[in-house]
């Protein structure tokens, strides 16, 4: 199969999405066979080179296009449908978008990826941009042959509020990056680490530290507005030092970093919403997310349960392999196109 896919989100400081992104394309690689990718989307001037460093290394086929308004010119191609994706790409048999933009194809599979449906969830959270972007491409979601999703939770929730039928979702769990492992340097000081920031109202991060203010002086919590800010390397050395990882997110697509920080041998308190499940497994402490007490209690559990809940985690943990996500991204592929 000739696959392109579009990686215009490399272009921008690497959060869960790009991280997706590049395992999945590693994913597909370690497949074996003879399948040709090739990463295409028009970038920013500034984001090409943070493109090609993520792409560095990867036996893809390049069709990357440099312009001055790269935002306007993604979102214009889609809105216009013109011209279509083979005037740029040549032939191919599949073309998979992300919800960065929607381009126009005369032929072959049409496929892309729905991370979580928050916007359409939570429009009044989020900028009206941002749910217009969203909502657009939940529509052009239900024209695709081929919907990949990152857990079964999501899968419901497109397929329920889409109403795209689940014969048309893949499920495409994310892998765990080879740099979270408990092996490497950490921290000498004992603390509590989170990813929760102030920016996003999901991550929750107002009820962690009121969770904080009743814990007193158990530990003390990092939890840095990191959104790009920190690559892979930063955040597993957080995870591998920390005594507890917290994750109290309202709503998830999957938890990416529960199983980072499983793979990095940290004990996990997480928020007990249905979207974490699959992150979760039976190795976290779940909690309340909406009760400061509760995660509280939660955090206290967890380093008390320390050494079992590592061992689940764990043993949970590589159950997640890119390798599982590109081999379920090709054959999701394989079927739309027999």
């Amino acid at each position: 199969m000739r696959i392109a896919y579009d990686v215009t989100p490399l272009s921008h400081p690497r959060t869960g999405v790009g991280n997706y992104i590049l395992g999945a394309l590693r994913g597909m690689l370690e497949d074996g066979t003879q399948n040709e990718l090739v990463a295409f989307g028009p970038v920013s001037i500034r984001g090409r080179k943070l493109l090609d460093d993520a792409l560095t290394g990867l036996d893809v086929e390049r069709r990357i296009l440099t312009v001055p308004f790269a935002h306007a010119t993604r979102r214009a191609w889609g809105a216009l449908g013109h011209p279509v994706a083979e005037r740029f790409l040549g032939d191919f048999d599949v073309l998979h978008f992300t919800d960065w933009m929607r381009p126009p194809q005369r032929r072959g599979v049409r496929a892309t990826m729905i991370h979580d449906l928050g916007p359409l969830h939570f429009p009044e959270r989020l900028h009206s941009r941002t749910v217009a972007m969203h909502t657009a491409n939940a529509r052009e979601a239900q024209k695709c042959d081929v919907v990949f999703v990152n857990s079964h939770y999501t899968g419901r929730d497109v397929s329920d509020r889409l109403d795209i039928h689940r014969d048309r979702i893949r499920v495409a769990y994310p892998g765990v990056s080879p740099v979270f492992t408990p092996d490497g340097p950490g921290f000498d000081a004992p603390f509590i680490f989170s990813t929760a920031t102030h920016s996003n109202w999901r991550k929750n991060r107002e009820n962690l530290t009121l969770a904080f203010e009743l814990l007193g002086d158990t530990l003390p919590l990092i939890a840095p507005n990191y959104d790009g800010q920190f690559d892979e390397k930063s955040i597993a050395r957080f995870l591998r030092g920390a005594s507890a990882f917290v994750y109290p997110s309202r709503f998830e697509g999957f938890g990416m970093p529960v199983i980072e920080a499983m793979a990095s041998g940290t004990p996990c308190v997480v928020s007990n919403h249905p979207s974490l499940d699959e992150a979760s497994g039976d190795a976290a402490v779940r909690v309340d997310p909406e009760s400061p007490k509760a995660i509280a209690a939660g955090i206290e559990e967890a380093l008390e349960r320390s050494d079992e809940l590592v061992r689940r985690g764990f043993e949970h943990a590589r159950g997640f392999t890119w390798g599982a996500t590109g081999l379920a991204y090709l054959r999701g592929y394989a079927d739309a196109l027999s």
